[in-house]
């Protein structure tokens, strides 16, 4: 292999699927003759581990987690400035801008593959504060989610995040928004969430974008206004499928960027990562083609992601 691959493994992600998948990444990567594998010993220390292999020559970057840890390595990449590709192996909780991609990221022989044979895409990536994330920015129902799986400790992957949307579905009480765009201003309301997409995937579980795309500049802003506890239950359900937009709760457009007002600053996810803004005025923008993401060619990609989530 004549390009500079480093893998770098979050065993704690996935609440330690990463610890455990060590071994079989290793075995995979050295049948390419790919032996220069990093481990994060700190939370958030992906960037900084990312940024030295960068320094240290590397072409190629292997990121060994879940969403959370690719977009770290993803803000390592693009701050840098160099021109490094990014391949995925899931080993997180949802995983879900690998599905959107429709990357063997569950498979670390087919990732070293593809890494090996040079198979690529030029992909968006959104931008809110400073930070750049691969799948989604989310406020609201999102953040009270978040905010309660810290405290369930006896479930794993996809199924984590379901079982704590369920137990939040009810209680909730809503954020206010203004969401505005260059097409329009809505002015404040009261939501249950919004996502502002760059995949479709999200939560492990729901297809919360449908009509979203990696490489079209745009973002998608899925917005949920507030609705009584049945109403809430069906949109919840619809989720899964991808059939929410149709409901009259929803509101999406897609738009190159959307500022955000807010009563005081809202805590927000990035790639399933908790923050706390800053400000209460916020710019969420798209920043076209800006990463180099090893997966198959799209229309391939397409039908594998149409197939995973059909099994799913």
């Amino acid at each position: 292999m004549s390009s500079r691959v480093c893998v770098i493994v979050n065993p704690a992600s996935g609440r330690g699927r990463g610890a455990r998948a060590g071994a079989e990444v290793r075995r995979a990567f050295a049948s390419v003759e790919v032996t220069d594998i990093r481990t994060t010993s700190a939370k958030g220390d992906e960037k900084t581990v990312a940024l030295r292999a960068i320094e240290e020559g590397a072409d190629t970057i292997v990121a060994v987690g879940g969403d959370g840890t690719w977009g770290n390595v993803a803000n390592a990449i693009i701050s840098s400035g160099a021109d490094v590709r990014l391949a995925l192996i899931a080993a997180g909780t949802g995983n879900d801008f690998a599905k959107t991609l429709g990357a063997p990221a569950r498979d670390a022989v087919a990732t070293a593959r593809l890494v090996s044979d040079g198979a690529e895409r030029r992909v968006d990536v959104g931008k809110i504060e400073g930070r750049y994330f691969l799948n989604v920015t989310g406020f609201g129902f999102d953040i009270a989610v978040l905010e309660d799986i810290d405290n369930i400790r006896w479930l794993k992957g996809d199924a984590v995040y379901l079982y704590s949307a369920l137990r939040q579905l009810f209680g909730y009480d809503g954020i206010d928004i203004d969401i505005a765009s260059a097409a329009r201003s809505r002015g404040s309301m009261r939501h249950l969430m919004l996502i502002i997409a760059n995949g479709k995937n999200f939560g492990g579980s729901f297809r919360i974008a449908p009509a979203a795309s990696v490489s079209d500049g745009r973002l998608d802003a899925i917005a949920i206004a507030m609705a009584a506890p049945l109403r809430r239950a069906r949109l919840f359900g619809a989720a899964t499928k991808g059939t929410h937009v149709t409901h009259t709760e929803v509101v999406t457009e897609q738009a190159p960027s959307f500022t955000l007002h807010f009563p005081t600053p809202p805590a927000y996810e990035t790639d399933g990562e908790y923050n706390r803004a800053s400000a209460a005025r916020l710019e969420v923008s798209c920043v076209p083609g800006a990463l180099r993401v090893v997966a198959p060619p799209e229309a391939q990609a397409s039908v594998q992601s149409r197939e995973r989530h059909a099994a799913v």
